[in-house]
């Protein structure tokens, strides 16, 4: 099994929830809302659930076992982690980019 995409949505709110994921197995198969939650021990991820008449959550799509469960949240946790930096570099970016074309308007 090898995921061959993942795409990060993140989620502004005031929860412990930071981002949605989805994921992309074997370029044939599509896993939504993987949710990114942080915690006191750090980031980990929730997958897909529905709630029940008695009201837990159960999974309604999951790996079955621990190995594949660690690999798809070092995956999705990585990506989201990737996101955040390109996200902080944006604001940096913007701003040359508008003294640049001041420069450019005060020339003319």
């Amino acid at each position: 099994m090898i995921i061959t995409d993942i795409r990060v949505r993140k989620v502004i709110s005031q929860n412990r929830m930071k981002a949605i994921a989805s994921i992309t197995i074997d370029d044939v198969f599509v896993i939504h809302d993987i949710k990114i939650i942080e915690s006191d021990k750090g980031l980990f991820i929730a997958m897909p659930s529905r709630k029940t008449p008695n009201g837990e959550f159960k999974d309604i799509a999951h790996p079955i076992n621990t190995e594949t469960r660690e690999m798809i949240q070092a995956m999705v946790i990585e990506k989201y982690n990737d996101t955040e930096e390109a996200q902080e570099y944006q604001p940096q970016q913007q701003q040359q980019v508008q003294e640049t074309q001041q420069t450019e308007e005060t020339e003319v």
